[in-house]
């Protein structure tokens, strides 16, 4: 006979996340490296490694255990110190000519549109796009002066392996006023400097297309009345040629 074994078995929690996460830091390429392993539980870091330290640290009572199992191990220990070079020297050595090497300069546009505060109705957007690496510096100034009431946005990633970014200025605009979003990038021999100014963009679009719809009303007033003229013209050249010729009673 087969027996039967009942097991009491409790739900896990909804939100049970386990996570073990490798890392190198790279100082002055490969000359300094340095590694970590983290282990977290529910977004909470409870134990990690630190090749600077040589052994595991506990980081909350959950993972003291571990730690003290993994560190009592001589063999163990051995073989995450030598991470160093096992795992990250040897991956910097593959990717070093892609990653390190690799550089492409940001393209940058420069829009103006409204604001929601009253004291600053306008608002200019610096967009920055299809730089790597991903260090960036981009600022703001209005008539040569930086302004550093800027908001930006998180670096986003395009999928490709290049970047872009959002800086907006909140501000007034008179006439006159001269704004340039620099962008400096280690792809870039000198800082990208992207000018705006009003004359340039919504004041001067303004009078164009004024003067053009202007122009053309003007052209089509004018072949009217043209068109008008010629016929009135051409009818009374008619009526002149149609005058009746005088009886002659006499005879």
């Amino acid at each position: 006979l087969l027996g039967a074994r009942v097991v009491h078995c409790t739900e896990a929690p909804a939100d049970f996340v386990a996570e073990a996460k490798d890392e190198c830091h790279f100082v002055n390429g490969s000359q300094r490296v340095r590694y970590l392993q983290r282990f977290s539980y529910n977004r909470q870091q409870v134990l990690h490694f630190d090749s600077d330290l040589g052994y595991y640290v506990a980081d909350t009572e959950f993972g003291e255990t571990d730690a003290e199992y993994w560190n009592s191990d001589e063999a163990y220990m051995a073989q995450k110190r030598a991470e160093v070079d096992r795992f990250c020297r040897y991956n910097y050595e593959i990717y070093e000519g892609f990653l390190e090497q690799r550089r492409l300069k940001p393209s940058v546009r420069v829009y103006a549109s409204k604001s929601e505060d009253p004291k600053k109705p306008h608002r200019l957007t610096c967009n920055v796009n299809g730089f790597y690496p991903y260090g960036i510096s981009v600022r703001w100034f209005k008539n040569g002066q930086e302004d550093p009431g800027v908001v930006s946005s998180e670096l986003l990633q395009n999928g490709d392996w290049t970047a872009q970014i959002m800086v907006l200025l909140s501000t007034t605009i008179e006439h006159g006023d001269i704004f340039i979003c620099e962008v400096e990038h280690i792809s870039l021999d000198q800082p990208i400097r992207q000018e705006w100014r009003l004359e340039a963009s919504e004041s001067a679009r303004s009078k164009m297309v004024t003067g053009v719809v202007g122009f053309v009303l003007g052209g089509i007033f004018i072949v009217i009345g043209l068109v008008i003229y010629l016929k009135n013209k051409k009818g009374a050249r008619q009526f002149n040629n149609c005058e009746p010729e005088e009886a002659n009673f006499m005879n």
